[in-house]
């Protein structure tokens, strides 16, 4: 039972899917903390990438490692998706509203980054273990 009731739930890690190049990046684990729903980057495919800081970032993510940061901030949970929170683009620091879900599919989640009209989607694989 519990095998199932964790794979219909976004929480758990999952591995990230350039959406334009289609190269696994990382692992992202994705948990509840007073209510509000968070992604950290636990794991960097890349070695070169592995250690580096989130340069670009703002406020107090500037110069953090990206390993451990947390990309995915404030989410809260809207019908089926969790949405009202902001994701991070570690590569250029830029932050977009964020919407996630799980696709069709419980071992895809649909991560979208938009401003205003304009929105990505990545689709990122569940992890098991």
């Amino acid at each position: 039972m519990s095998l199932s009731v964790s794979s219909q739930s976004i929480f758990g890690k999952w591995k990230t899917i350039d959406d334009e190049t289609g190269e696994e990046k990382s692992i992202v684990e994705i948990y509840e903390n007073d209510g509000k729903v968070f992604g950290k980057v636990v794991e960097i495919f890349d070695d070169a990438k592995r250690n580096a800081p989130c340069k670009y970032c703002k406020g107090e993510d500037y110069n953090k490692p990206v390993l451990g940061l947390n990309i995915i901030k404030e989410m809260v949970k809207s019908g089926d998706a969790y949405k009202k929170g902001t994701i991070t683009n570690p590569e250029d620091g830029k932050v977009y509203d964020c919407r996630i879900k799980l696709d069709d599919d419980p071992n895809r989640l649909q991560v979208r980054g938009y401003i205003a009209f304009f929105y990505r989607t990545q689709y990122w694989i569940r992890v098991e273990g």
